[in-house]
């Protein structure tokens, strides 16, 4: 809670490597961490920004096991895909690391030495679940079953996806074996546990009262929460052998808990990095003058806040988190985003597809964040965002600007004159611009942050509307020059403010206006503190667009993407009806189908399925009441060539009688089709053996 840190250590979660990085993960976490860091070096600040891969987890083992590859092939594969991934979209990490690392297993041994060489631990034989056929005990995310507060029946060992309450595996009903199927069983087995219970006191302190007002509520909430609910200990060891060995005796064969490992991911991480550049990584994690921030998704509260940080208490030597701004989720398309269905928009598809738009991305998801409340990415509010407000505002502020200076002046930045109260009026609210989105970021409000950035494209749009210089350009050549010159100032005034959000706009403006890095070289505050960002007799470039028109062909592509994972996954998961009980061959011989057709179709009133049919049976002409119309419309069935069963009794249905059954079948997508007699010369009335 320090005012003027001297150093700032930002951290973003570690993602798993068990597969690539999606829109979810870097609207929660990516993003607003980038935007922060990227603004606080802006500010000449002292900052090390880092994450890295967390390959320790359950999920990489179910990932190997279920290509038939080892976890360290799966770790390496999906490394490679979400460093490059996030280098490609500008994520500015100082470091991304990765946990098979040996800094990091040094890192994490280290840690786990000094805690139980300082009797931190308790050391419990326990009860937990065995897979008797697979010879194994069974890790958290290996265990599904009924969450015991919200019952949800897919459930993981340690956590509920549903609900978000993290428990134990044995609080599960009904658990099952995610390797084999089978039910476990209990088997004593021996762990660390880091007693949390213990830490209650401090937590209440340094959580319930001293950030009870700095914190989101969403944190602060959950916090609440687990510790009004007791904390009890939690392992710190499993039987696995994938992960950092036990470094102490009666370790052998047992692995330290991910929980336990990833966070110290952000300590290695930097030690990594401050080994590469020649630094000393302690301050950054020992000096109170730091400013330590957790940027993670909801999913994440508990164990940045309350178990980590009563590991760093346990260890004695670290700074505690400022704050831990947590989002909460981003929906696609109106439903929830799943790997396992893939019902996502990967980055590195997105980066291929469209290329040179890292921005558009960047700033619909700021704009979108689920900072407060899940929220929703379309691709009709993508392609809206980047045409109406990126294209429209932004865009063509800048444009007109370049156009019309290189129009007038050849690309001279111009003199101006005497000043008009507009003119003072608008140069006043630039400089006021950067303190409103300098608050806005500083109290993690990065949506309302950049609604102010791109206002200030607004101010331009406007005070150029206003003025009008193509038009005084003929009857008053020295307005004319001030009017550009001070468009020219806001221009150079965005080329900063937008660095944190649109990194590559901000580079490629700079580029245009010539204030790329060296004696032009612009940082936040000079938009604040100097009266001409751009000087007169500057030379700026040529006009370039920043953003370019989404079309309709682009944004189908990518629904039909998603229409195809959704009927891929229906496909899957349709269930196929059992086979019906076994009936004898005179039971069939008494079924009496004719092949008809449809010539009158009417909607039954007041009824959503019901269709009233005349349909000719060859021996008749007959009335049959069919529950279609959900699937046909009553015109679009009239000559359709149907199989009828004749010789079904009788049925009143809404006070109509129907005399025989049409059959259908169903398709994948759930409408209903004909079993339909097409061949060439069958007629009405002919039997179907």
């Amino acid at each position: 809670m320090q005012t003027t840190p001297k150093r700032y250590t930002i951290t973003a979660a570690l993602p798993y490597t068990n597969g690539p990085v999606h829109i979810g993960h870097l609207a929660g976490v990516y993003v607003p961490a980038d935007i922060y860091a990227r603004y606080q070096r802006l500010q000449n600040k002292d900052v090390a920004f880092v994450c890295g891969s967390d390959e320790h987890g359950v999920p990489i083992t179910i990932k190997a096991k279920k290509e038939g590859i080892t976890p360290q092939e799966v770790v390496d594969k999906y490394h490679g895909i979400i460093k490059k991934s996030f280098e490609d979209f500008g994520i500015s990490f100082d470091n991304y690391s990765r946990t098979s690392a040996k800094v990091h297993h040094d890192t994490a041994s280290a840690f786990f030495k000094k805690l139980y060489e300082d009797g931190k631990f308790i050391e419990e034989v326990t009860e937990q679940l065995y897979d008797a056929e697979a010879n194994q005990f069974l890790a958290d995310r290996f265990i599904l079953g009924t969450c015991p507060k919200c019952g949800f029946e897919e459930s993981y060992g340690d956590q509920c996806e549903s609900c978000g309450t993290s428990h134990n595996a044995t609080d599960l009903i009904n658990p099952k074996s995610a390797i084999t199927g089978n039910t476990p069983v209990l088997k004593e087995t021996r762990h660390w546990f880091l007693p949390l219970d213990q830490y209650e006191g401090f937590l209440k302190e340094w959580i319930l009262k001293d950030h009870k007002k700095d914190w989101k509520s969403n944190v602060y909430g959950q916090c609440k929460s687990w510790i009004d609910d007791g904390l009890r200990a939690r392992a710190v060891t499993r039987d696995l052998d994938w992960g950092i060995p036990v470094p102490v005796e009666g370790g052998e064969g047992k692995v330290l808990y991910v929980w336990f490992d990833a966070p110290i991911g952000y300590i290695s991480a930097t030690k990594e990095w401050a080994e590469r550049e020649g630094k000393d990584w302690e301050p950054y994690w020992k000096d109170e003058d730091s400013k330590l921030l957790h940027f993670i998704g909801k999913d994440n509260i508990v164990f940045h806040c309350i178990i980590f940080p009563s590991m760093l208490k346990a260890e004695g030597n670290y700074i505690l988190p400022d704050n831990v701004p947590a989002n909460e989720f981003l929906n696609l398309e109106g439903n929830k985003i799943s790997t396992s269905k893939n019902w996502a928009v990967w980055l590195h598809e997105y980066l291929e597809e469209f290329p040179n738009q890292q921005d558009v991305l960047r700033y619909v998801l700021t704009a979108n964040a689920p900072e407060t409340k899940d929220n929703d990415f379309t691709w009709s509010d993508f392609q809206a965002r980047n045409n109406n407000e990126l294209v429209a505002i932004f865009g063509n502020f800048i444009n007109r600007v370049v156009v019309l200076t290189n129009k007038y002046y050849d690309g001279i930045v111009p003199e101006a004159s005497d000043f008009s109260e507009v003119d003072k009026q608008t140069l006043k609210e630039l400089q006021a611009y950067p303190a409103v989105i300098a608050s806005s970021i500083e109290r993690y409000r990065f949506r309302e942050a950049q609604q102010e950035l791109m206002n200030v494209a607004r101010l331009g749009n406007k005070y150029l509307a206003d003025e009008e210089p193509w038009k005084t350009i003929k009857t008053d050549e020295a307005r004319t020059k001030t009017v550009m010159y001070v468009a020219l100032q806001i221009a150079s005034a965005l080329s900063v403010l937008s660095e944190p959000f649109l990194p590559f706009t901000s580079e490629k403006l700079r580029e245009i206006l010539h204030l790329e890095k060296g004696e032009n070289e612009l940082i936040w505050s000079d938009v604040t503190a100097k009266t001409e960002l751009i000087k007169p007799s500057h030379q700026i470039g040529k006009g370039s667009l920043l953003f370019s028109k989404i079309e309709d062909e682009q944004i189908q592509k990518q629904l039909d993407k998603l229409e195809a994972s959704k009927k891929a996954n229906e496909a899957m998961n349709k269930t196929v009806e059992p086979e019906k009980e076994t009936i004898q061959f005179d039971d069939f011989t008494k079924l009496d189908m004719r092949v008809g057709t449809i010539i009158e179709a009417e909607k039954m009133p007041k009824t959503k399925k019901l269709l009233v049919l005349k349909v000719d049976t060859g021996i008749d002409v007959r009335t049959i009441v069919s529950g279609i119309a959900e699937s046909f419309k009553a015109e679009d069935v009239v000559g359709k060539k149907v199989t009828v069963l004749v010789n079904l009794a009788p049925r009143k249905l809404r006070g109509v009688e129907s005399q025989g059954m049409i059959l259908m079948t169903e398709t994948a997508e759930g409408k209903l089709s004909f079993v339909n007699p097409s061949e060439a010369g069958v007629e009405n009335g002919a039997t179907i053996n």
